[in-house]
């Protein structure tokens, strides 16, 4: 390992459990690290990637079998008959439980390639090498992974821990404007989760402040049985938006502006002032989100998705702010859901 630049990372740990744990490395140049954080008696490596992610570590994979495994790009790859193929191909290679996946990209590869890791035998090891700002904030922290359906996203997963992430702040230099500015719609969420200024951080400590928050819930909670719902916040609408499918919008944009429109509900139900929805508004501008609806969203339409989201065991559930903090809400009100729709057009 290079000492001088394992100096400049920041490592978080990930502890789930009373026995596993593992390291997330946050810093510029982390993938390199990539071998050192490799179970020891791995021996094939299947890296899964995208074309436009454009990054080759196969310079730190000397010694190991590599094979790139290229999906296709967007959210359309996260799809049942992709991860199908993948594993068909692992097995057509020869994979055992003795080899790894390493996943290199945004939030689609690392929740394809992780869900394909957790079903293959029963599950074999994934590393995740993140190069999108939600992914190292969010999505390739915790082992939530899965595919989605026609009917919503992420409705076949599971629960599966990486051996390790890199989050490699490098890779968002060349990140296109609107991806970055995706995930800073992620990380405004974290604003409200116990993250305090992070706008006022450098970006190697602003995503460990991130990542520690997520391992801080994660270890509470890993199956998303309590607390971990929290991470859910401003994704009831978000995922409603992203499912409608006649919306022109990306998963960071979506959650920011399900921040406003919880603080709307939270607000109606007296469970914050306004001077809170003022700050929700403030934190989603600050990051150069849209806090108003996209334009020709049919209510009727939003309110049918809702009540499909994975939180919504027995009505429409939320995740709201409110003198507890933020927690999980069942709200039978359909005329108050509409009502701060209303709030969220001008």
């Amino acid at each position: 390992m290079d000492e001088m630049l394992a100096a400049v990372h920041r490592t978080e740990l990930v502890e789930v459990g009373d026995v596993r744990s593992y390291p997330v490395i946050v810093g510029p140049g982390s993938r390199r690290r990539l071998a050192e954080v490799l179970p020891t008696k791995t021996q094939r490596v299947a890296v899964v990637t995208q074309a436009g992610v454009g990054i080759d570590v196969s310079d730190v994979l000397t010694g190991f079998d590599v094979r790139v495994f290229t999906i296709e790009d967007g959210e359309r790859a996260k799809r049942f008959e992709v991860a199908a193929d993948l594993a068909s191909q692992f097995a057509q290679w020869g994979m055992t439980r003795n080899d790894v996946v390493v996943a290199i990209g945004g939030g689609v590869v690392t929740d394809l390639g992780g869900f394909v890791a957790s079903v293959y035998h029963r599950g074999i090891p994934v590393v995740h090498v993140a190069t999108t700002l939600l992914g190292q904030i969010d999505a390739a922290i915790g082992g939530k992974c899965g595919v989605n359906l026609p009917e919503g996203k992420n409705l076949i997963g599971s629960f599966w821990q990486p051996s390790a992430v890199l989050c490699d702040t490098d890779a968002l230099q060349t990140l296109p404007e609107r991806e970055y500015r995706s995930g800073l719609g992620e990380l405004a969420k974290y604003h409200f989760l116990g993250g305090g200024e992070l706008d006022a951080m450098p970006l190697v400590d602003r995503v460990a402040a991130c990542v520690r928050i997520k391992a801080d819930v994660v270890a509470a909670d890993e199956r998303e049985g309590g607390r971990r719902a929290i991470l859910n916040y401003g994704h009831t609408l978000a995922h409603a938006l992203e499912s409608a499918g006649t919306y022109e919008i990306r998963h960071g944009e979506a959650v920011a502006t399900g921040l406003v429109y919880a603080a709307e509900v939270a607000h109606r139900l007296g469970r914050i002032d306004s001077t809170e929805v003022a700050e929700h508004r403030r934190v989603v501008e600050h990051y150069g989100q849209s806090t108003t609806l996209p334009a020709g969203i049919d209510n009727d339409q939003i309110l049918e998705l809702f009540s499909r989201d994975k939180k919504a065991l027995d009505g429409i559930t939320f995740v709201l702010d409110g003198p507890r903090g933020v927690e999980t809400v069942r709200i039978d009100d359909r005329k108050l859901l509409t009502d701060a729709l209303k709030a969220m057009r001008t």
